[in-house]
């Protein structure tokens, strides 16, 4: 059960302020929301599929204290991609969900947004962090623990998109991440010495 709820509260703080949290912004802001978090659920569950296959092959096949440091190592750069600024040079549809997402009919809503969050999180830092405690960890509960956080983080972007709009500045979310990231990667470097 501690996998799970890792798992969970590591990929929700995560996937806060994350390009796919924008694309969900945009589809919930144009769309109803019980079709976009069903292909939330959908996309974000296969992609961390992917990463509990590949930290399950990965954990049955390394030792546990140099996983325990490198995914701690793997947090602190977390900690640290998640002070950096998104772009915002108009060279990727990314920094405007609208632009990424054409009008579509209400029954193509579901798979659109699975496609798009499944690719937009392939290699991602939630893939990433997903994959290295499905190493350590039990990977069902892992990946359970993974989808809940992530669809949750999502469907808090489609909320705050719908009802608060850009109200919460970027640099609150960014720095909040980067210290809780911070904080699981010392705590796991220090449990793993």
């Amino acid at each position: 059960m501690g996998s799970l709820l890792a798992a969970m509260g590591l990929v929700f703080v995560a996937e806060l302020g994350d390009k796919t949290q924008l694309i969900a912004l945009g589809f919930g802001a144009r769309h109803r929301i019980a079709p976009v978090l069903i292909g939330m659920f959908l996309g974000y569950g296969l992609a961390n599929l992917a990463a509990v296959v590949v930290g399950g092959i990965l954990g049955a096949t390394l030792p546990t204290r140099a996983l325990g440091i490198g995914g701690g190592i793997l947090f602190l750069l977390f900690a640290l991609w998640s002070l950096r600024p998104e772009r915002s040079d108009g060279a990727s549809t990314d920094d405007d969900p609208e632009a990424a997402v054409p009008s579509r009919p209400a029954r193509a809503v579901v798979p659109s947004v699975a496609l798009a969050v499944l690719v937009a999180e392939m290699g991602d830092k939630t893939q990433i962090a997903t994959a290295t405690l499905a190493s350590q960890g039990p990977p069902v509960l892992v990946w359970i623990g993974a989808t809940i956080g992530i669809v949750a983080a999502g469907a808090v972007g489609v909320v705050v998109g719908r009802f608060v709009g850009a109200r919460l500045p970027e640099r609150v979310t960014r720095l909040g991440s980067a210290v809780l990231f911070a904080v699981f990667g010392v705590v796991l470097i220090v449990v793993s010495l």
